[in-house]
């Protein structure tokens, strides 16, 4: 059995974002050489998220809203976690998320489903953060 391993990095400038990171993925897949096996993806970082789902910027706006929602960013004095701090609504945000999928590599192609895309969330942006990506397989 063969093993991959990569880490992406991102700085997002805005708070909060969406990225499409399937090319980067499938990007690593080919590199790594593998054609059956399985593909991990998971954000390293407490105030991000890797999830699965269809790239379409009107799920993009209504994820957005109800996140905001579930765990508004504001008043930051809400939460007791924000002594110093005032992300704690990105923790939550992403415990929501998710932090990793994994997806099956077959015949050398992510196996996903046909609207499928992996994305990238970030819930507390302006610093550097890194997704990793781990294949196995042979």
């Amino acid at each position: 059995m063969k093993s991959w391993r990569k880490e992406l990095w991102f700085n997002v400038p805005t708070r909060r974002a969406f990225i499409n990171i399937t090319p980067q993925v499938d990007a690593e897949l080919a590199a790594s050489g593998i054609r059956e096996g399985l593909c991990l993806v998971n954000a390293m970082h407490i105030t991000a998220s890797v999830f699965i789902n269809d790239d379409e910027s009107g799920l993009h706006h209504d994820y957005e809203q109800w996140l905001e929602r579930l765990a508004p960013h504001e008043p930051v004095r809400q939460y007791r976690h924000n002594v110093g701090e005032d992300n704690a609504d990105a923790h939550m945000k992403r415990q929501i998320m998710g932090r990793e999928v994994v997806v099956a590599v077959t015949d050398g192609k992510l196996d996903l489903g046909p609207w499928e895309q992996v994305f990238y969330g970030e819930f507390d942006g302006g610093r550097r953060k890194r997704v990793l990506v781990k294949i196995i397989g042979e």
